[in-house]
């Protein structure tokens, strides 16, 4: 019987991926594992036909069994992150065929066909788990034929056998599920000696599991003999002081002046001596950090609109114009009126007088983020 099923596709498939550089995710170390699958032969009806026809025979119809179950179990090293040798034993199952003759006879033939296998396998990585793997290798295959005859067909040699080496070659992909098990589909071609002098090919198409028993173990750290040391005094070092703590910072505050103190009624110029105003000058000059200090004017609201804005802009500008001249950068500085905004009180006194003094705490100048008299914890 011969098995033949011609296709240079594998074995191109599988160069390609061995001579891929991409390396393996996995380390080096010992794996197994088993598959299951479809195994597939084509029988030479041509060649039955011609042995009968050399016997005196016709043959009228063949039928043929050219599919079985196969399996393997195998086991492997990885050598290094691209390659790895792995060998096993595989069963391909059983083939045959019933050829019915004239004169009337039947031909029965069948073959089994299981072995031993070692393989070079090479892995192309697509992701960390996702992987194609190619491999190469010899297979040592054992024939076991038999044929019976009915009728007038005899066999001669019942039972013949063949224990032959030759190569064989697949491709496949797996997928890890974890560190330690992967899945595997796979696809081989055994080149087989079918013990009656003919040879053939027999495809495997399978599924399977790998079990990865881990990295190699990594070699002990060499022992290293105590060695006598003289004894040291002990040292103690005094521990440094703490730094003290840093001051608090200060927290800006608005400072508001009554314009009673600072100017005479209706008027934009400053009464002297000034010592509020002296110390708002020291503070900026010892805290070169604090600018945009804004210096606002009010008035209250005896008078037209506009000469109110306009006397609450220039007793700012006096404001100003005295820090200035007590030694702080007028860039620091911002002086700006607002007339009657913003009042502090509502008075509905009639008397003049007693208008002008209840509306006193509209009248005023605000200087603000500045703090002259203390830290504010």
């Amino acid at each position: 019987m011969k098995l033949t099923r011609a296709s240079g596709t594998l074995g191109l498939l599988a160069l390609a991926a061995l001579a891929s550089p991409v390396a393996m995710a996995q380390d080096s170390g010992w794996y197994g594992g088993a598959n299951v699958g479809r195994s597939m032969a084509t029988i030479d009806d041509p060649r039955i036909s011609a042995g009968l026809l050399s016997g005196g025979f016709t043959s009228s119809v063949i039928v043929d069994d050219d599919r079985s179950t196969g399996f393997k179990v195998f086991g492997g090293y990885q050598l290094n992150k691209n390659f790895a040798i792995e060998g096993g034993y595989f069963d391909l199952g059983n083939f045959g065929y019933s050829a019915t003759t004239v004169p009337a006879g039947t031909l029965n033939g069948n073959i089994k066909l299981r072995g031993l296998n070692l393989d070079l396998v090479g892995i192309v990585p697509f992701t960390e788990k996702f992987s194609a793997f190619g491999r190469v290798g010899l297979n040592y295959a054992q024939a076991r034929d038999s044929f019976t005859g009915t009728g007038a067909v005899h066999v001669t040699n019942p039972n013949p056998k063949k224990n032959a080496a030759n190569y064989k070659f697949g491709v496949g992909l797996q997928y890890a599920f974890t560190e330690a098990l992967a899945m595997r589909v796979e696809a081989e071609r055994y080149r087989i000696n079918d013990a009656v002098g003919n040879k053939g090919d027999v495809d495997l198409v399978s599924l399977g599991l790998i079990y990865r028993f881990g990295a190699r173990a990594q070699a002990p750290a060499p022992y290293v003999a105590p060695v006598a040391l003289a004894p040291v005094p002990e040292v103690v070092v005094a521990a440094p002081a703490p730094p003290p703590p840093p001051p608090p910072p200060v927290r800006f505050e608005k400072q508001t002046f009554s314009a009673t103190e600072l100017f005479a009624f209706d008027s934009a110029e400053l009464r002297m001596p000034q010592p509020k105003l002296d110390e708002i000058a020291n503070v900026l000059s010892n805290n070169r950090e604090i600018n945009d200090v804004v210096i606002t004017g009010y008035t209250d609201r005896i008078g037209s609109e506009q000469y109110n804005q306009k006397l609450s802009e220039r007793r700012a500008i006096s404001v100003k114009n005295y820090l200035t001249a007590k030694g702080t950068d007028a860039n620091r500085l911002k002086a700006q009126g607002k007339g009657e905004a913003n009042p502090v009180v509502v008075c509905t006194d009639k008397k003049r007088a007693d208008l002008i003094k209840c509306l006193e705490p509209n009248r005023r100048v605000e200087v603000e983020e500045i703090t002259i008299e203390r830290r504010v914890q």
